[in-house]
């Protein structure tokens, strides 16, 4: 079986202390064909080595026919399959419950998650695999609008040099708000993705572009108790600040939302975890909670400090 390089265990022996006691809920294995492709296995020895006490995986779940976005399809052995072709989630489970057995007595809890980029018209396939398979944690998230990814440096440049600021205000808006009201998701993966390369077409003024429009889905989110994902991985990117702003997890934090988690949005091992000690402070300097979550129900994971679904209380319940 496939072993974590040296590199890679000494960065983790490096931030061992900056990652112990917490929990990732964004990493993408080796089936997202825009990650490394790292197995299951790496991954649970890389978080073992980080000192995480939980990891969940999220690969990427997304189809928009016509679009040719390499995220449509899935990394299956020397396959490339596409999304919709459920052979790999039935193999991706397979690798988590082996993980479960090897990791799980050295007291690594293993989650079964995903990513889903929503699209209205994949509702039927969202509802299907959603009732077949066992997930603990489902994300959703906001990656294409008109069938053309804005998370892609390679794609966005199709929509954002043809739409106004206005435009992308109304499209992005409206779709995360579609996303909330289907009735899918556990929590929300990034919601201001729009900033990672909307910056560069739009400058400042996609700071603030939010203003407006996303208190209405954030008062959405919390009546539905679908929670926001605090996500790292701009700060790898040269970012300021986390996905979302400061701005933003304020305002969620004033339209009620109480269910929150951590991911790194790692598509590498050596991504893993990152700056996850630095949201961690950020939610207990303003008091809120870190979930994590068993068969879509959630729980606190207060402190960094793990307490299991069997003898915890439900975020809900704080």
């Amino acid at each position: 079986m496939d072993e974590v390089t040296h590199d890679n265990q000494n960065q983790n022996r490096n931030s061992e202390h900056t990652c112990r006691g917490l929990s990732d809920y964004h990493v993408h294995p080796g089936y997202s064909i825009d990650a490394v492709p790292a197995n299951i296995h790496q991954y649970c020895q890389q978080a073992t080595a980080l000192g995480l006490e939980e990891i969940c995986f999220t690969p990427h779940l997304e189809y928009e026919a016509g679009r040719p976005n390499l995220n449509n399809y899935i990394r299956l052995g020397e396959e490339e399959i596409p999304s919709y072709d459920l052979r790999w989630l039935e193999e991706y489970l397979k690798e988590v419950e082996e993980a479960r057995e090897e990791f799980g007595p050295a007291g690594l809890e293993i989650k079964f998650g995903i990513e889903i980029g929503y699209n209205p018209h994949l509702e039927e396939l969202i509802h299907n695999v959603l009732h077949r398979f066992p997930f603990d944690f489902v994300l959703g998230a906001v990656h294409s609008i008109n069938g053309i990814s804005i998370s892609s440096l390679q794609e966005c440049p199709e929509y954002f040099s043809l739409c106004t600021l206005e435009d992308l205000r109304r499209d992005y808006f409206d779709i995360l708000a579609m996303t909330v009201k289907s009735g899918f998701f556990d929590c929300l993966a990034h919601v201001d993705i729009y900033r990672r390369y909307g910056y560069d077409y739009y400058g400042p003024d996609i700071e603030n572009m939010h203003r407006g429009a996303i208190e209405p889905v954030l008062k959405e989110a919390a009546r539905r108790n679908v929670g926001l994902e605090i996500n790292t991985s701009s700060i790898r990117r040269g970012g300021t600040e986390f996905y979302p702003s400061r701005e933003i997890l304020s305002m969620a934090r004033d339209a009620g939302i109480v269910i929150y988690t951590l991911g790194s949005d790692a598509h590498d091992l050596a991504e893993l975890g990152s700056h996850l000690h630095d949201a961690s402070v950020l939610l207990k300097e303003w008091k809120q909670p870190v979930c994590g979550f068993t068969r879509r129900k959630p729980y606190l994971l207060p402190q960094g400090v793990v307490r299991r679904p069997s003898s915890t209380s439900s975020c809900l319940e704080e």
